[in-house]
């Protein structure tokens, strides 16, 4: 059963002193012992980026405590999924705005905990999170925290901007159509502190919505934004669309 909504603000301290507790391991620079695939050259002994993992929750629609978690492990050079593994589970823990890490993240560093473990080939080199990072009210999103404990670079995807250091999803995407940034196919989201908190990326040609990329951990923005350039055939990164639509496929057949 769900905590009731007495026990909310009780929760939201713990959670807050567990992010705070959190926040000190996170790296918001490249670091990583492989390096992105490039035309150029490559020294045979170099390790390049080739598993790039995508991780998200599907719910029931009868039942929104009922959820399928999903890892899938895309081959970066093909897009290709080349791994999947799914859990169905029934959540207690309440959603709390900005706290969505304490609800989702335990299910899903099981999936991965599971497949390191085992020592899988597989095991993602770096992982999109269908969540922000950096881009969160409390600077530490789902991506984040998801990053920190498997201790696994990690980029962080909003399809939604919510406020955040004075951004909001309308003024962002007046931004997007000014004057000037019109053929742009990103924007730099800086708020009201002077802090860089991501981008506001048009992700394909078509792509009347931007997605809000934002580091999560070991992953410089700079880093982040290639990536999503090289698993983007739709509005969503490959990995994140694949863990969506495989989830709730999954969801709906068990």
């Amino acid at each position: 059963m769900e905590e009731g909504s007495s026990d909310i603000p009780e929760l939201q301290k713990s959670w807050m002193d567990a992010q705070d507790l959190l926040r000190r391991r996170l790296v918001t620079e490249d670091s990583f012992t492989w390096r992105l695939p490039s035309p150029t050259f490559t020294k045979a002994e170099e390790e390049v980026l080739k598993y790039v993992g995508g991780v998200d929750l599907s719910f029931s629609k009868d039942d929104p405590s009922l959820a399928c978690a999903a890892l899938v492990v895309l081959n970066l050079s093909s897009l290709q999924v080349v791994y999947e593994k799914f859990s169905i589970l029934n959540l207690h823990v309440p959603y709390v705005p900005g706290f969505l890490a304490f609800r989702e993240a335990p299910a899903l560093l099981d999936l991965l905990e599971r497949m390191r473990s085992n020592g899988h080939p597989l095991y993602p080199q770096l992982l999109m999170v269908d969540g922000n990072g950096l881009l969160h009210p409390r600077g530490f999103g789902l991506a984040c925290h998801l990053g920190v404990q498997a201790n696994l670079p990690t980029i962080g995807i909003g399809k939604n901007l919510h406020h955040v250091d004075g951004l909001s999803q309308l003024e962002v995407r007046k931004l997007l159509e000014a004057r000037g940034n019109s053929n742009k196919d990103y924007i730099t989201l800086t708020g009201c502190s002077g802090q860089t908190l991501g981008l506001a990326v048009r992700s394909t040609q078509s792509s009347l919505n931007p997605i809000f990329v934002s580091i999560g951990h070991r992953v410089s923005l700079a880093t982040a934004i290639e990536v999503v350039k090289m698993t983007c055939k739709y509005r969503v990164p490959e990995p994140i669309r694949q863990a969506d639509i495989r989830s709730r496929d999954y969801l709906r057949n068990h």
